[in-house]
């Protein structure tokens, strides 16, 4: 953990990808205080039409980022993350402003194994890296 999802309606080229992960761990490690190695990042194409956002009027196409992370970081935090998240996949898959939603699923540590550890990880702490 963590475990970051991203399901957008185009397909990109693997470089494009492979940027978004790398941008999109190093502002997750830094924001949150995690080594880099715990990150693992899923970008599904689902194609057009697939993703919807309602309102009061028609729904328009959206984006939608899942985040699943250890308890114990506070909303400021989060929040922060969000707004870098959002701002490098703007900037990276050209999305629209209001296009992207994030969402939070918070675990404890025990909750995930990482094989290069060898065990369960251990609940987050303030300053680990």
């Amino acid at each position: 953990m963590p475990y970051i999802q991203i399901e957008v309606i185009r397909s990109y080229p693997l470089e494009t990808k492979q940027l978004l992960a790398k941008r999109i761990g190093k502002v997750y490690s830094t924001i949150m205080q995690a080594d880099v190695k715990r990150i693992t990042v899923t970008i599904r194409e689902l194609g057009e039409g697939s993703i919807w956002r309602c309102g009061t009027d028609d729904p328009y196409p959206a984006a939608i980022m899942m985040c699943d992370i250890r308890t114990g970081r506070d909303k400021n935090t989060r929040e922060k993350l969000s707004k870098h998240l959002i701002q490098i996949c703007n900037e990276i898959l050209e999305l629209e402003t209001n296009q992207l939603n994030i969402e939070y699923t918070q675990h404890s540590g025990d909750e995930m194994y990482h094989q290069w550890m060898g065990h369960l990880s251990d609940d987050w702490s303030p300053g680990e890296q």
